[in-house]
């Protein structure tokens, strides 16, 4: 790269960072409920404990944060000045990286779902996205623990990209992505992952039409 799109880069990944670092659902439990999130469920900083503090609303509200924080300066990388693929990918970490230790938080930050499915989206990669949200919805009907979920879903999409893509910027940025949610996950992950055993059943007795 040229010296100005490593500074138009680095500036981006700085802001992305400082944008996924925005606890948005604790500021909205702070000002808007006057409870504090983390007080409730897993303790996530995430936007799932303001609907378990008592309001739908705005707990629609900050998932839909959450996600936008991961969108803007991907957006701004490739649209607008035309950088490379790495460097897009870079700010995309960065905003998930910035969500998942937040500073703000004392680097306690949520389980960075939310906001890799908004880094997703606003990739121009879309292979990865269609991917992740396959194997997430594989996932969601075959396991049941949440946590597992995640991880078969990610994993998921990198053996695929992996198989159809070889060692490329795509797989690298979803193995980066697993790494991180594998460590936001990992208390969860130490229960043993239990399946659907009904759904497996029904699917493999279900008889066909004739």
């Amino acid at each position: 790269m040229e010296a100005v799109e490593v500074l138009y880069s680095a500036l981006l990944c700085v802001s992305a960072f400082c944008l996924g670092a925005c606890p948005f659902s604790v500021w909205i439990g702070y000002w808007l409920l006057g409870k504090d999130i983390r007080d409730y469920g897993d303790g996530n900083p995430g936007a799932i404990n303001v609907f378990r503090a008592g309001s739908r609303k705005l707990g629609c509200l900050a998932l839909i944060l959450d996600t936008a924080k991961g969108v803007p300066f991907v957006v701004l990388a490739y649209s607008f000045f035309g950088l490379p693929d790495a460097a897009i990918i870079a700010v995309g970490l960065s905003a998930i990286l910035g969500h998942a230790f937040s500073p703000i938080l004392r680097l306690k930050g949520g389980k960075s779902l939310a906001v890799t499915l908004g880094v997703l989206f606003a990739l121009p990669q879309h292979e990865v996205l269609i991917a992740f949200m396959v194997f997430m919805f594989l996932a969601f009907l075959f396991v049941e623990i949440d946590a597992w979920r995640v991880m078969f879903g990610s994993a998921g999409s990198l053996i695929y990209l992996v198989s159809t893509t070889g060692s490329s910027l795509e797989s690298l940025f979803t193995l980066c992505v697993l790494a991180i949610l594998i460590v936001k996950h990992l208390k969860d992950l130490q229960t043993a992952p239990r399946f659907k055993v009904k759904l497996i059943s029904w699917l493999r007795t279900r008889k066909r039409p004739i």
